[in-house]
């Protein structure tokens, strides 16, 4: 039986999928427009939920041996120039600084789209020895990027992010790292966001700008479109190469070394409203969520109610969880309304019988389960609703991906299943960017990865009928 609609603003999924997210998004506070169109303000609990996907995410980098800097906002002109490729994938999108106070600049400044080319001006500098390596630097931080169109979280001009970059002294050791962040990032995704992902290599054609190899994570939405979710780049001795990046290595000789990128935004949190969001607003996971527990208490004008209330928060707070209790005069439907829509994953009831009975109700946000709680088990009962919440969630976005991933023998049979079902498209495929050209053109997908795990669907390529030895997903993608 389908779930009772509670909030009556938010549109239909089904109806509009993109009206629904935009109304998630205002609705739950998450965020609000600037005066600069295509730039947005996170408000705090947006914030708040990319706070705590930094916190995670910086420990777990941290564990590796990466060290936070922090590189300036504006790159000088001359300096982008350096890397021919990479600026040529960024020039569109670049804003330029051209006057200083009332002064004009002798040299153009770049608005950091990304930082590959500070960090390369920095390492020239500090590395000497083959003792310097590896150097592993990370940077939490805003990019701007001039985007045509935008949307929030999904394309916004000025987003927030991190960006990972390491120098290694051999090709093996960096190439290791590349996959290891990669990794990080997938675990993180699933464990942390129960996020299920596909695990892949981006097609020559996809691959950022400047680097020999893209590695990335690609989720599947409620609306079967592709989300990448994170990407870690090897660049090989390239960008040392052209910023003249040299150390001493063991036999005294002078060499380059070699580079890794990688980086997630707060497209994450996209990610998370498209993939777990339902009609009554967010679906927090509830390693990430701002509030994981919101405490009600029912009927709260009898004696002893409230008190109880805070009681039990008190004692879930000092277990470690992320409390809120909410005695305010607001309506108990009201109030179920408003935390459902913010995504709380659990919320904890509390009136007089269950006082009397020594009990809670706790009621499960991903599928409105209820559980009666006896007090004397709180924290530990409370814990295991909460993975509770996690592995669902996981479970059912992991049957949306399984079960929409179509395999397909011909260009037309591609088609045909991309607009009948959306979802992921597998075939082989010979490695030509121009069958990669005319599968966007004629069916409208791009390749989304070369995934890790390959199957041999035949024996030719379904888009020239040339021999073929990789398989590849298509998709259409946010």
């Amino acid at each position: 039986m389908a779930k009772e609609k509670r909030v009556e603003q938010i549109t239909d999924m089904e109806v509009d999928f993109a009206q629904w997210f935009t109304d998630v998004c205002r609705k739950a506070q998450l965020i609000d427009y600037s005066a600069i169109k295509g730039v947005f303000i996170y408000r705090p609990y947006g914030y708040a939920i990319w706070e705590n996907i930094r916190n995670v995410l910086d420990a777990a980098f941290k564990k590796v041996g990466v060290e936070n800097v922090y590189m300036p906002m504006l790159i000088p002109e001359s300096l982008l120039q350096k890397e021919k490729d990479h600026v040529e994938g960024f020039a569109p999108e670049c804003a330029w600084v051209t006057m200083g106070g009332s002064e004009q600049l002798e040299e153009r400044y770049c608005i950091r789209p990304t930082s590959e080319t500070l960090f390369c001006d920095h390492f020239k500098n500090v590395i000497q020895s083959h003792r310097d390596l590896p150097m592993k630097y990370n940077q939490w931080c805003s990019v701007l990027r001039w985007e045509k169109t935008s949307r929030p979280f999904l394309r916004h001009r000025e987003f927030l992010w991190q960006e990972g970059h390491t120098m290694h002294a051999t090709a093996e050791e960096a190439e290791a790292f590349t996959q290891q962040m990669l990794n990080i990032y997938a675990d993180f995704c699933e464990n942390v966001l129960a996020m299920p992902v596909t695990r892949g290599r981006k097609t020559d054609k996809e691959k950022f700008n400047g680097a020999e190899a893209t590695y990335t994570i690609e989720c599947m939405m409620h609306d079967r479109k592709a989300l990448q979710a994170g990407t870690s780049h090897y660049f090989g001795d390239g960008f040392a190469k052209a910023f003249e990046i040299e150390y001493t290595d063991q036999n005294n000789r002078k060499v380059n070394p070699f580079q890794t990128s990688w980086g997630v935004s707060t497209r994450l949190i996209g990610g998370i409203i498209m993939t777990h969001g339902d009609n009554n607003g967010l679906v927090l996971p509830p390693k990430i969520a701002p509030t994981q527990v919101i405490v009600l208490p029912i009927a709260q004008h009898k004696p002893g109610v409230t008190e109880a209330a805070a009681a039990i928060a008190a004692r879930l707070e000092k277990a470690g969880l992320r409390v809120r209790l909410d005695s305010s005069e607001q309506s108990m439907g009201w109030k179920c309304a408003e935390y459902e829509m913010k995504g709380v994953p659990l919320r904890v009831e509390c009136g007089p019988r269950d006082i009397e009975n020594g009990q809670c109700v706790l009621v499960r946000r991903n599928d409105g389960e209820k559980t009666v709680c006896a007090l004397e088990d709180l924290e530990g009962t409370v814990m295991a609703q909460l993975q509770a919440v996690h592995d669902g969630m996981y479970a059912k976005a992991k049957a949306n991906l399984d079960s929409h991933i179509y395999e397909a023998h011909s260009l037309q049979e591609a088609k045909e299943l991309q607009e009948r079902n959306g979802g992921f498209v597998k075939t082989m495929w010979c490695g030509s960017e121009e069958c990669e050209r005319k599968m966007k053109e004629v069916a409208g997908m791009s390749s989304r990865c070369i995934p890790f795990a390959q199957e041999r669907l035949d024996e030719r390529c379904p888009i020239c009928g040339r021999h073929a030895d990789t398989m590849i997903y298509w998709g259409v993608a946010y």
